[in-house]
């Protein structure tokens, strides 16, 4: 077996046409003789897939899908004439237990050929973390959606006056509602609902904007006194959604879980791709997404013990891409310059027109998009943030596979977004993978032994304390996610392990044996276990990429501005919160700023989201602001491509650092070869502190 992105100096000519797999969501990859079955590879990966039978296909837990079709970005052609037909252990499990259809289990299915296989969420005990947690802001409230009590006159021979518009007069009489529409499939049961409840019913008004018509969106007999909204936020990665009750405001449940679409592609670019070049590749993605999100309502739902058909309004964010997806629009035109939306602005649809199964008369409603790269998403988080109703110049920022970064303050706003790619979520990364048990979180190097000590998530313990081994041994040491990509390059950057420019400095091999050649280059040794987990010179030219593209966006913005420096910083999604915002600024990764004034806000696009879902005021707030915001393509940009050059350094190559050189020593400027300073070491100067 040999996994992808390794050294290939000694690869075999054998081993080169050994097919490839590649397992999802995990976005683990490697290369297998044909004929090992797919749990063996999954387990050499570190993939979690589990299995109770020791694999003998009774306990049905090791359940795989197999994705068709044609994965540009993976160079590989998936097909299910890539793994091998059902034997009669499966044969007999599918008889007598059932498998779903697509499913196989994978303790029988034999790789024949390239393969991308995804582990559905539901067969997965120990899966992803997903970490957007609900927010303990207090909103006000003034949904978009009320409850009305009404007692209906009973049906008068001498006044023929239909039962509905019965109804309707004591809604004005008693509720002040005027000229209400009423959603058609509830015209057929007004009869019976009005005889069932004795006449007395509660009718559940829906009316966003007070210049619109108000809608009956749903009728009950008796009192009813609940209803529910849903706050989703549908990220490339992850999908986070808030159950809530639209009368208290009460969060009832909050969850989240991997986006499905991640099979077609990690990053926002590839999915577009597989859009362009399989037929039904964008019915594919919509269909899986709703399921996805449809999945999800029951998840929350069960966990607050409601019933889904009580949800009557929604509020959905998503960046471009993911929001095109959702709505069933195609995203080819976002894939090219001039990255043209099919639509900008905010959007109301009834949720089952979207197959989101809810009550029939739910109301959805999006967020605006700002630019063809910086979505309802980052609207969202601007709307929770407020950068708008700031005095102070604000960053914010959303690192994911695609930043979207908005700057400003109460006098002027812009935004832009930067492809900074999937590595900070694992993807690109030889070790990498997304945060789950089992993988390092954090990571500290010492700098006079150059030994590591490490975190890992499912243990309480850094890895040099007393009952570190036991519990890793319950989760296994799996691989590396993003927050500790940023700072294992931080930290080998502090120590002198690579240089300014990202160079392992071969020389270091001479103080600690855990500096190893790979042919020119060299790569630091993290974890001597099984895995083996390492830091290539390859993983620090993909986190440089990624950095530089997101500083080289703020930092034009920054310029638009006419400032040197901001304010406050606010990192905002699943993954900012857990960055480390010290070593956020030894990579270079956000501008010179006080770190007390550099925090984290979670899922800030959630909550734009459960804002808008609560008070109506905030939808038109959103709106409002979105239209003055002023949008930078960075792509024409002809500037950009020098600040990207700059920012490749650590931290940057000419900007200057004086807030972090107040917490952090920063080591004296050490330029190498790509070599890594193999023969002599490199040439070192003073770093400049002005």
């Amino acid at each position: 077996m040999r996994i992808e992105g390794e050294s290939e100096i000694n690869m075999t000519e054998a081993s080169a046409k050994e097919p490839l797999v590649l397992f999802m969501p995990s976005g683990k990859r490697g290369r297998f003789p044909v004929g090992t079955p797919v749990l063996e590879a999954a387990r050499k990966l570190g993939v979690y897939v589990e299995s109770v039978c020791g694999g003998r296909a009774t306990c049905g837990r090791c359940q795989i899908e197999v994705q068709e079709g044609n994965f540009a970005k993976h160079k590989i052609v998936s097909s299910l004439d890539h793994i091998s037909e059902k034997g009669p252990k499966e044969e007999r499990y599918e008889k007598v237990r059932g498998l779903p259809e697509g499913r196989r289990l994978s303790c029988s299915a034999l790789i024949l050929g390239d393969l991308v296989v995804d582990v559905p969420q539901d067969t997965v005990i120990n899966a992803q973390v997903v970490r957007k947690a609900a927010t303990d802001r207090v909103i006000e409230r003034n949904a978009a959606v009320q409850l009305c009590y009404v007692e209906v006159d009973e049906p008068d021979m001498h006044k023929p006056l239909g039962d509905l518009d019965r109804l309707k007069v004591m809604l004005e009489k008693d509720w002040g509602w005027k000229d209400l529409l009423i959603a058609p499939h509830l015209i057929p049961q007004v009869q019976s609902i009005l005889r069932k409840g004795s006449w007395g019913v509660t009718a559940a008004i829906h009316r966003d904007m007070d210049s619109s018509r108000p809608f009956i969106v749903g009728l009950w007999p008796g009192l009813k006194n609940e209803a529910y909204g849903v706050a989703c936020d549908i990220g490339s990665t992850t999908i986070a959604m808030h159950l809530v009750s639209l009368l208290s405001g009460r969060i009832v449940a909050s969850s989240g879980t991997s986006n499905p679409q991640i099979r077609f592609g990690e990053d926002l670019m590839s999915r577009v791709s597989y859009v362009m070049m399989n037929p039904d590749g964008r019915e594919a993605m919509t269909k899986a997404v709703r399921e996805a999100v449809n999945g999800l309502i029951g998840k929350v739902c069960a966990e607050g013990e409601v019933d889904r058909h009580d949800i009557l309004d929604m509020v959905f964010v998503a960046n471009p891409i993911m929001h095109h997806l959702f709505l069933g629009i195609d995203p080819t035109e976002l894939g090219q310059a001039p990255f043209a939306l099919a639509v900008s602005g905010a959007l109301q649809y009834w949720a089952h027109e979207l197959d989101i199964d809810v009550n029939r008369g739910a109301r959805l409603y999006t967020l605006p998009c700002i630019a063809g790269h910086v979505g309802a998403d980052a609207a969202g988080a601007t709307l929770a943030e407020g950068p708008y109703r700031q005095d102070r110049m604000m960053l914010l920022v959303d690192v994911g596979t695609n930043a979207e970064i908005v700057l400003g303050n109460r006098q002027r706003v812009v935004a832009a977004s930067s492809p900074t790619g999937p590595a900070f979520e694992g993807a690109e990364i030889s070790s990498g993978q997304r945060a789950a048990p089992g993988a390092i979180e954090r990571v500290r190097i010492d700098p006079v032994t150059l030994e590591p000590k490490f975190r890992v998530i499912g243990v309480d313990k850094w890895s040099d304390e007393e009952g570190f081994a036991e519990g890793a041994e319950k989760v296994g040491i799996t691989g590396i996610c993003g927050s500790a990509i940023i700072e294992v390059v931080a930290e080998m950057y502090l120590t002198g392990l690579i240089s300014e420019d990202g160079v392992v400095d071969g020389t270091m091999a001479e103080r600690s044996p855990r500096i190893l050649q790979n042919g020119r280059t060299f790569s630091y040794l993290l974890h001597d276990g099984e895995p083996r987990i390492t830091v290539t010179q390859n993983d620090i030219r993909a986190i440089q990429l990624a950095k530089s593209a997101l500083y080289a966006g703020i930092k034009l913005l920054m310029e638009k501005q006419g400032v040197d420096h901001v304010d406050t910083i606010r990192f905002a999604g699943a993954f900012g919160s857990f960055i480390d915002p010290k070593y956020a600024m030894v990579l270079g990764l956000i501008p010179d700023c006080d770190l007390n004034e550099v925090k984290a806000v979670g899922n800030a696009a959630g909550t734009g989201a459960l804002m808008a879902l609560l008070n109506r005021d905030h939808r038109r707030e959103i709106e409002r602001e979105v239209s003055r915001i002023e949008k930078i393509e960075t792509a024409l940009e002809p500037h950009f491509q020098q600040l990207f050059v700059n920012a490749m350094a650590m931290p940057n190559k000419v900007d200057p650092f004086p807030e972090l050189a107040k917490v952090v020593t920063l080591p004296e400027r050490k330029v190498l070869s790509d070599e890594g300073g193999g023969e002599g070491g490199g040439r070192r100067r003073r770093r400049n502190r002005e």
